[in-house]
């Protein structure tokens, strides 16, 4: 599912074409969103895009944000610090969105808008701490959910989101605004809404008695495979890489 192992090449495209045909991709992907958005009879609005540029270099990146997309999301943080220095010169917010080893807290932190990934208690307490020292205001955060229960992945256990979230309340330094999934490897859509469709019931079941100071209005959720089921499942996040690149290349 999604965008794992999509790789491109800028090769000879044109800077022009290039910029072209990403902005239609964008603009294909809008068209989606809205579309998955009023079947569900919600608001396109309310949903928001985070493009995945963990496969592609600085011009394609570049590409996609004068096309007007400029929420990014990076895997990986060295390449979210590289890609960071490389376009400063542009208005982007960056999403980290893979998992965040404790030692590269620090240097992460100050260049992120939000921190999507947050899939244990030690590394939110990093976090914390290191938010104190580091930035001026509150960092948002989702929880990470392991919401299909695989071994492989990171995340808390759906579980043990609700004891969490009470030691979560007394972070002075970040903030919790919701929860964020990744669909089961294999299984396909049907596999996919119902993963989900358990992590809206999980917010929503929390939502109902959540603590001061713990927002749980968003969910990130839906990459380029399946998207548009977990907009009309209720994500106010998707997090889309391949679909923006499409016919990009050599």
């Amino acid at each position: 599912m999604g965008d794992f192992g999509f790789t491109l090449f800028l090769g000879q495209t044109s800077m022009s074409n290039l910029t072209a045909q990403i902005a239609e991709n964008l603009a294909d992907v809008r068209r989606r969103i809205a579309e998955a958005a009023h079947r569900a009879g919600r608001n396109a609005a309310d949903v928001q895009l985070v493009a995945v540029t963990k496969y592609v270099g600085a011009a394609e990146t570049r590409a996609l944000v004068e096309a007007g997309c400029r929420q990014l999301g990076e895997s990986r943080p060295q390449q979210l610090w590289q890609k960071a220095a490389e376009l400063k010169d542009l208005p982007i917010q960056w999403h980290m969105i893979g998992h965040l080893q404790r030692n590269k807290v620090r240097r992460t932190l100050p260049l992120l808008a939000m921190l999507q990934s947050a899939d244990s208690p030690r590394l939110i307490e990093e976090i914390e701490h290191a938010a104190a020292e580091e930035l001026p205001a509150r960092l948002p955060i989702l929880l990470e959910v392991n919401i299909s229960a695989e071994a492989a992945k990171h995340g808390f256990e759906p579980e043990a989101v609700e004891l969490f979230l009470a030691r979560a309340a007394r972070c002075e330094h970040i903030e919790v605004r919701g929860l964020m999934c990744m669909a089961a490897l294999e299984g396909g859509l049907d596999e996919a809404r119902r993963d989900f469709a358990a992590l809206r019931q999980l917010r929503d079941r929390l939502r109902a008695n959540c603590p001061e100071g713990v927002r749980l209005d968003e969910l990130s959720m839906g990459m380029s495979g399946d998207y548009e089921v977990a907009i009309e499942e209720g994500a106010t996040i998707v997090r889309v890489g391949s679909a923006l690149f499409e016919g990009v290349g050599p």
